[in-house]
């Protein structure tokens, strides 16, 4: 094999190389994953083992219970996405890292790799540990393609949300103003806006709404869409804002 076949590759992996050790030696980096995982196992088992014999909201759609840890879960995801990209932003270490990385594509494809690859993660041991931890305390016959649809939105909904959240920190390419903006948009204004008559059928097709929908079991006849249209809803989110913080960071100077 010669040079030539090898070089053009060599660039993607120094920047994934680069993104990884930042990772791993920046503790705000590893931590906050590793909080939303604890956090999304920890509360739906405290819940089935508190609640689930008394309280049929979280038994009746066993989506509910399962992913009820999800809820404070998805905020430390938030927030790891918003630190990936938006705390050099924040400190201006933006420059060296285009210094080092001088095409702005192939260092934000390097950043959502990263961001993605450590959501899945999170993903897939958070759903296990909260399938287990429900089923532990929760009787439920474990089976059936609607156990497959939740766990697979389980697991991709953190990648989904991650994306999401790294295009949007992109394209505002302020940490504050990102995480000003994300975290009351996914626990505040889907849950008001849907108690206003006026804007509660639009309300379903917001990312985190759709996305959330994909975890349940049982249909809703007040959602115009199934299970699996809302994670693709979700999905086609995420990847506009992966586009729009690509197209803000081609086309600004930093």
């Amino acid at each position: 094999m010669n040079a030539a076949t090898t070089v053009p590759g060599s660039p993607v992996r120094s920047a994934l190389r680069a993104e990884r050790i930042k990772f791993t030696t920046l503790r705000s980096l590893w931590i906050t994953p590793l909080v939303g995982l604890l956090l999304t196992v920890g509360f739906t088992t405290a819940v089935a083992a508190t609640l689930g014999g008394k309280d049929e909201s979280i038994t009746a759609d066993p989506g509910v219970g399962v992913h009820y840890g999800l809820n404070f879960g998805q905020a430390a995801l938030v927030c790891f996405a918003v630190l990936l990209f938006g705390q050099e932003f924040g400190t201006r270490m933006i420059g060296l890292s285009l210094t080092a990385v001088p095409q702005r594509g192939r260092l934000y494809g390097a950043k959502l790799a990263l961001g993605a690859a450590v959501a899945l993660a999170v993903g897939l041991v958070g759903t296990a540990g909260a399938f287990a931890g429900y089923a532990a305390f929760v009787p439920e016959r474990w089976n059936g393609p609607a156990l497959v649809r939740s766990a697979t939105a389980g697991v991709l909904y953190p990648v989904l949300l991650v994306v999401l959240c790294l295009g949007l920190t992109a394209a505002l390419r302020n940490l504050t103003a990102a995480m000003g903006l994300l975290l009351p948009t996914v626990f505040l204004l889907s849950p008001l806006l849907s108690g206003v008559p006026v804007v509660r059928h639009g309300v379903q097709f917001l990312p985190d709404r759709a996305g959330r929908y994909a975890l349940l079991y049982r249909d809703d006849p007040q959602i115009a869409y199934g299970h699996w249209t809302g994670l693709l809803i979700m999905a086609l989110w995420a990847g506009a804002a992966a586009w729009g913080g690509l197209y803000r960071l081609r086309r600004q100077e930093v």
